[in-house]
């Protein structure tokens, strides 16, 4: 491709959540609101499994090590996409798209390898409840929680270097209110080939790897808990995985159909509500259903704000 007779792209136009411009001041309050909640309810996790010694175990470290992913996966998109929603022109720089794009993505892809280690938590805490401590011990929490972080961020700097070396000389419209990969290959006027297969051969290895890690680790717990005799027995033993399968469950679901699903069936209002779920109301939600099916955080939770009332006072 001749380079010389192409208008190169320095930054790109975020068509945002709306082209409505009235009701953008509606969307502002609202986000902002649900910003606020996932900051709050992740920070107060955080803060209860730090305080309370008896959540000093795998199970909780890991939750909350997801915590905080949570919040920062938020973070990520949800303060420039409010900034945009007051401003008119919604612009976005070469650079700091490459930045926000190489921070999702790295994020996104740690926790579906956090979500593996903790399904590998899990089995061992059900299939091998006698040998817990002495299979997996507070060394071995520490490494599997930074593996996931460190592969997360090690991949994602392969995709987005790759990304960076692209032209992007069609438009400069990104159809989203953030910077992800469909979208800037819509956009891009060289050959994404390699850039797919990378994405393609990484995501099988990371992606469908940490998903088989799950579905390995949940059969064998299922079988065994089917196999415990008392009714009372299975329940406290599903209870222990219920919360960790949900959000499993959720992530894979709304990832799958984000990037998988066919390219006939995408439009821009479809993209952007699908991008909503994920990066917005998923980490808002993910608290809630650890701390509503989990009956140690609840208790751990009214302990924190009685001790904070009694302080207070």
């Amino acid at each position: 491709m001749d380079r010389t007779n192409q208008t190169l792209v320095t930054e790109f136009i975020l068509l945002g959540l709306s082209s409505i411009p009235e009701v953008e001041g509606l969307f502002f309050i609202i986000f902002l609101l649900i910003y606020l909640a996932t900051l709050a309810g992740n920070i107060l996790i955080i803060t209860v499994i730090c305080l309370d010694t008896r959540l000093h175990t795998g199970m909780y470290y890991f939750i909350c090590n997801l915590s905080f992913l949570d919040c920062c996966l938020s973070t990520v998109t949800v303060p420039k996409m409010l900034l945009d929603l007051l401003v008119e022109r919604k612009t976005i720089s070469f650079t700091a798209c490459m930045i926000q794009l190489y921070f999702f993505a790295s994020l996104v892809s740690s926790e579906a390898l956090l979500l593996a280690a903790m399904a590998v938590d899990r089995y061992i805490a059900i299939c091998h409840p006698l040998h817990y401590d002495t299979i997996i011990d507070q060394r071995a929490f520490s490494w599997l929680a930074a593996a996931s972080w460190v592969a997360g961020f090690f991949f994602s700097a392969v995709h987005v270097i790759l990304m960076s070396r692209l032209l992007f000389c069609r438009s400069n419209e990104i159809q989203n209110f953030f910077c992800d990969f469909p979208p800037l290959f819509n956009l891009s006027c060289s050959n994404t080939f390699i850039n797919i297969l990378v994405i393609l051969t990484l995501g099988w290895f990371l992606g469908f790897g940490a998903l088989l890690i799950k579905i390995v680790s949940y059969t064998f717990i299922i079988s065994t808990i089917l196999n415990i005799k008392s009714t009372e027995g299975r329940a406290k033993a599903f209870s222990t995985c219920a919360s960790h399968l949900t959000v499993v469950i959720i992530f894979y679901g709304v990832l799958l159909f984000t990037y998988f699903r066919p390219t006939s069936t995408s439009s821009f209002s479809g993209d952007r509500f699908v991008s909503v779920v994920y990066s917005i109301l998923t980490p808002m939600v993910n608290p809630m259903i650890y701390s509503l099916r989990n009956t140690e955080i609840k208790k751990a939770v009214r302990k924190t704000i009685l001790t904070i009332q009694r302080v207070t006072n």
